[in-house]
């Protein structure tokens, strides 16, 4: 009995993530390590801050609010229609791949009733045949699932630089805001009036822009 394995059948296209932040922090740490190395003179902590200014902003001079990306994300109508977009290509590959597992499918169950009959050496020449479209499959899937995330990231990184963080730049001028911080990370108050400006972000970005498409990926 031929016993061949395939990871396609019940397989599941895995993510990928940029490295660049976590590359840029290996760098950052590094060059802190070696900075450490150095000898220096050894000054006491009011010796070092002794060139600090006293200069500080006082409660009355800052103006602060808060952004939910994670709302934006959600809600704006262009990165909406860009999910729409990315789902669609995700659809399409995965309409395709149930389609050619089938076809292996059934290759399979035929090179299995096949082994009685056929010599050795046509038997394994089958099986390999078999193993080289399994693994053709597979390269084609990851690839093409790469190729819409890549897509789908650039596309992010357009809206975000020619229409989102020139939207949050605009706003922060209008209100005379010191300081805006990413609501995900920041914990407020309940009594904080006029703090989450992410409507009104929100809003400003769907006058702006409400679609934006992204490129064909690769292989579509």
């Amino acid at each position: 009995m031929v016993e061949t394995k395939t990871n396609t059948e019940n397989s599941v296209v895995k993510k990928y993530v940029k490295f660049g932040i976590v590359a840029a922090v290996i760098v950052i740490i590094a060059i802190i390590g070696i900075f450490a190395l150095r000898g220096g003179k050894n000054v006491s902590a009011a010796e070092a801050v002794s060139e600090v200014t006293t200069d500080a902003p006082t409660g009355a001079d800052l103006r602060l609010a808060v952004i939910r990306m994670d709302a934006i994300q959600t809600d704006a109508k262009a990165l909406q229609d860009l999910r729409k977009q990315k789902e669609s290509y995700e659809d399409k590959l995965r309409s395709e791949l149930e389609k050619k597992q089938k076809a292996l499918e059934k290759e399979k169950a035929e090179i299995e009733k096949s082994q009685d009959v056929l010599s050795r050496d046509a038997l394994q020449r089958r099986v390999v045949e078999y193993q080289g479209k399994v693994t053709k499959l597979q390269r084609e899937l990851t690839e093409r699932a790469q190729s819409i995330e890549a897509s789908f990231q650039k596309a992010l990184g357009s809206i975000q630089e020619k229409h989102l963080d020139p939207v949050i730049g605009a706003i922060i001028e209008k209100k005379n805001l010191s300081l805006v911080i990413d609501g995900r990370f920041a914990r407020t108050g309940v009594n904080v009036n006029n703090l989450d400006i992410t409507d009104e972000v929100i809003n400003a970005l769907d006058k702006k822009v409400s679609s934006f498409k992204m490129d064909k990926p690769k292989g579509f």
